[in-house]
């Protein structure tokens, strides 16, 4: 008798691309998910191949996955749509069948590189702070900060109400006739407008802020507005960074 590979339902509604893997725990468990037909609420359930798996009705088919690179301009929301109908993300991003989202954000005024795909269970390791990926930031601030300062960025600020993690930070050059500092920092978290937030913590305001890396990858040769596609061989080193089974 033929072996019939079986996978968890949750991991099967990832694969489709459609959400993450405990976001498919969600739905099943909110009874929105049918095997064959049949709603299933029970966790654990297994699913071959010929099974046909559908979430609010709409069946599933096993999408190819795609991570990219975007060099995102100054002025640009990182969000799929605006109701205010301001200039996104989306139309830098290629049409490959699939709904691409982005892993994390950079403030309306921030560019540099973001990680766009639409693997849920690379998206949801990259947003956690636990997987460690370096993000680094030039920043170009306001004045010129002294090494008290710079160490106080080091060993962590407080920032609405938390302390951030410890973060590397030099000076690049200094610019005395204009009063501005660049300043290379990087971080490993990823709240909501933090090396904006930090900057001005200690005093020294942002004037120009871009990621540069996120992990391995380097927004060098990447133009604003342009996106590249990451190889299989990328991907898969992106996963096992990640501490991810290959797939």
């Amino acid at each position: 008798m033929a072996n019939i590979e079986l996978e968890r339902l949750h991991v099967r509604i990832a694969r489709s691309g459609l959400c993450s893997r405990r976001t498919a725990e969600k739905l099943i468990l909110e009874g929105r998910v049918q095997v064959n037909g049949e709603t299933v609420i029970e966790m654990g359930i297994k699913v071959g191949e010929d099974d046909s798996v559908a979430v609010d009705g709409n069946i599933l088919s096993i999408a190819k996955k795609y991570v990219l690179l975007l060099n995102k301009p100054a002025g640009v929301l990182t969000t799929l749509s605006d109701p205010q109908g301001r200039p996104t993300i989306v139309q830098f991003l290629p049409n490959y069948g699939v709904q691409l989202k982005p892993v994390g954000r950079l403030d309306k005024d921030t560019e540099g590189l973001l990680m766009i795909t639409n693997d849920g269970d690379i998206a949801l390791r990259m947003a956690h702070p636990r997987y460690g990926l370096d993000k680094e930031y030039q920043a170009i601030v306001e004045g010129i900060p002294d090494e008290k300062a710079l160490d106080r960025l080091r060993r962590g600020v407080m920032i609405e109400g938390g302390k951030t993690q410890p973060a590397k930070v030099e000076v690049v050059f200094v610019e005395e006739r204009k009063g501005t500092t660049s300043l290379r920092i990087t971080i490993h978290e990823g709240k909501k407008r933090q090396v904006r937030l930090m900057c001005e913590a200690i005093g020294h305001p942002v004037i120009r802020l871009t990621r540069v890396r996120i992990g391995p990858y380097h927004l060098r040769g990447l133009r604003p507005g342009e996106c590249k596609l990451l190889s299989q061989t990328d991907v898969a080193k992106l996963r096992k960074l990640l501490g991810m089974e290959s797939s």
